[in-house]
């Protein structure tokens, strides 16, 4: 049996390359007793894959039994498993058969199985390698021929990396891994599914069908679908009963969409080419301490001013107030007048002045030299990467946007 016959046969809708591979597999495998392990995001329609491989074999008159692992609590999944015996534990009122022995002959697809605790996956095992068992409580080995096919969505390598799954076991069930692809790989099979399950529900509630505009088909397809073909299906369902509309919009779409947001649009992954170099930024870092300065020196002369550092002499900090106020003022800030008290300085404050100017003018020119260069570029370079938008530049460049102006006018910047 062909691919497209076994999608007529089971009502597979789609046609990428990656599920036409997965089927072709399933389809050559079937005819073996191999395990099968099945791989998959939640939702892709992993449970369809070991009924195609039993009626593809030649268990298909056999019993084929699916059974959830995490569904099943640690303390009973050996005993629905393999089976018990009367009083093996509490409870235990009656002999019972397991799965294994039941779908004696036939199939056992065994979903969620990364979440088997690690005694039953010893079992498991030697089932597997041996085909024989023993019920909970007894001492009796049982023969079964049962076909495994197994289903996780886990990574089964980090399962076993951390101890979480036994590697023996996972070489086991996989013999033959079959891996299922994400819709959002299936680009060109959304629409499609999409309409089979409108004719569906149409059919279901007695009610006519719905149809998507074209700005909603290219919402459908571009959207990231975390669940995958179970969450197109229900959100297919909540619109065909609730909608009174039969038309649907994006604008309509958009409510049944969790965050649909352009981060939810699968995107070719690609590094953003930065602007700005290293030296910019250390030259833009270097702008933000001259700023911060500034502010200190304004600060350091209030406290003076009011009457701060009284272990300090009048005369010392008339010289200090005086170079912080010249600083500033050079440094293209608003100007500051001195206090009148200042203004007359006696020769021991020109001296300590003189003194603090010879140290400081020597720092001021290496500043001037680099900074006032340098800012000018990096605000050049900031309004060419937003085109001359000096809200988004100002922000690139932590200043307020008025700054920014000012800045603009004393560069002649255009």
């Amino acid at each position: 049996m062909d691919v497209q016959q076994i999608k007529q046969r089971f009502g597979i809708i789609g046609d990428s390359p990656a599920l036409n591979r997965a089927l072709n597999v399933a389809a050559q495998v079937a005819p073996t007793d191999i395990s099968v392990l099945i791989t998959g995001e939640s939702g892709t329609g992993k449970e369809v894959m070991p009924k195609i491989i039993h009626q593809l074999s030649s268990r298909k008159h056999g019993a084929y039994i699916a059974v959830n692992c995490g569904a099943i609590p640690e303390g009973t999944i050996d005993s629905e498993l393999f089976g018990h015996e009367k009083g093996s534990f509490t409870g235990a009122h009656d002999q019972r058969k397991g799965y294994f022995e039941v779908a004696d002959k036939g199939t056992i697809f065994l979903d969620e199985v990364a979440e088997l605790p690690l005694p039953t996956q010893v079992r498991l095992l030697r089932v597997l390698e041996t085909g024989e068992f023993i019920r909970v409580g007894s001492s009796k080995i049982i023969k079964t021929d049962v076909r495994v096919v197994a289903a996780t969505n886990e990574n089964m390598l980090k399962a076993v990396q951390s101890g979480k799954f036994r590697e023996d076991l996972f070489y086991r069930l996989s013999t033959v891994p079959i891996s299922l692809p994400p819709l959002r790989q299936r680009k060109d099979d959304v629409h499609l599914l999409f309409r089979k399950f409108v004719v569906d529900f149409s059919e279901k509630y007695r009610m006519p069908p719905i149809k998507l505009t074209d700005d909603a088909v290219h919402m459908l397809v571009n959207y990231n679908w975390p669940g995958n073909i179970r969450q197109l299906k229900n959100i297919t369902e909540q619109i065909s009963v609730i909608e009174s509309e039969r038309i649907i919009t994006g604008e309509i779409l958009h409510n049944y969409l969790p965050d649909y947001t352009a981060n939810n649009l699968p995107v070719l992954a690609s590094k953003e080419k930065n602007d700005f170099s290293e030296r910019d930024l250390l030259y833009k870092v270097l702008f933000d301490m001259k700023k911060d300065l500034t502010e200190l020196k304004k600060l350091v002369i209030d406290i003076l001013q009011s009457g701060g550092g009284s272990n300090i002499s009048s005369e010392d900090k008339n010289a200090i107030i005086k170079r912080l106020y010249s600083d500033i003022s050079e440094g293209g800030e608003s100007k500051l007048e001195l206090p009148v008290s200042i203004n007359k300085t006696s020769p021991e404050i020109e001296e300590t002045a003189t003194f603090h100017d010879n140290f400081e003018d020597h720092i001021e020119v290496e500043e001037s030299l680099s900074l006032e260069d340098r800012e000018k570029e990096l605000i050049q370079k900031a309004l060419e990467k937003h085109r001359g938008k000096r809200k988004y530049a100002a922000q690139d460049l932590g200043i307020s946007e008025r700054t920014l102006y000012r800045k603009i006018k004393e560069y002649g910047l255009k």
